[in-house]
């Protein structure tokens, strides 16, 4: 048998309806958005990993291509994955095995534009710095100085820079600008630090152009 609410339950009870005929609109809202981002969440940490599965499928697929030395099937499993899972840092470490293959395999263009665009697009500092200087190594290779030079000053992270002012060195060198080669090699001598394996390559460009290395250690010890 049902009981009767006495007068404080049924106050209490008047009062919550008072309050969800206020409220109730409002929080039921509130619920929705909440529930919603957490759903909304959970579904892009699945679309997220779905991604990212199969953008390794496609990246083994680059890499066995790759360690076959079979340029085609290299072309168009990174046109694949670029157009398909373009933002992840799969598609982007492929791009520069696809630079590294089709350079190999005598397709110098469309390994620049591989590596362009993992300069240009990549997440990652690192992955940028690596393609832009793999992309001037070509674009020296076909005498487009100028067009490897930008590559080089469009900016590299710290650990990177030793090799950019290499590789610039080396290009005021084929044009015949000596003075601003030594410039360039004399950055990388410094940034390389004493214990790199770079360094003594640096030393012998330097060297060549010369310039006594030993000038510059007491320098450095002096710096340190």
């Amino acid at each position: 048998m049902a009981r009767h609410l006495d007068l404080e339950e049924q106050e209490q009870l008047d009062q919550l309806k008072h309050y969800w005929n206020q409220y109730g609109n409002a929080i039921t809202w509130i619920l929705i958005v909440v529930f919603g981002s957490i759903a909304a969440y959970n579904g892009w940490q699945y679309w997220e990993r779905r991604q990212a599965a199969q953008a390794s499928f496609l990246f083994d697929e680059v890499d066995r291509a790759g360690a076959a030395g079979d340029a085609a099937r290299v072309e168009q499993a990174f046109k694949d994955i670029k157009d398909k899972y373009g933002r992840t840092a799969y598609a982007q470490q492929a791009g520069l095995i696809a630079g590294r293959v089709l350079a190999e395999r005598g397709k110098p263009d469309a390994a620049k534009s591989a590596l362009q665009w993992v300069a240009e697009d990549a997440n990652d500092e690192g992955l940028q710095a690596v393609a832009k200087l793999r992309l001037a190594a070509l674009l020296v290779e076909a005498k487009d100085y100028d067009g490897a030079l930008k590559q080089l000053n469009s900016g590299v992270p710290r650990e990177f820079e030793a090799l950019a002012a290499d590789r610039r060195g080396d290009i005021y060198n084929l044009q015949g600008n000596k003075e601003q080669a030594k410039l360039e090699y004399m950055k990388a001598w410094q940034a390389f630090g004493a214990d790199s394996q770079y360094r003594p390559l640096v030393e012998v460009k330097l060297t060549a152009l010369g310039v006594d290395v030993q000038t510059l250690k007491p320098a450095e010890t002096a710096k340190s």
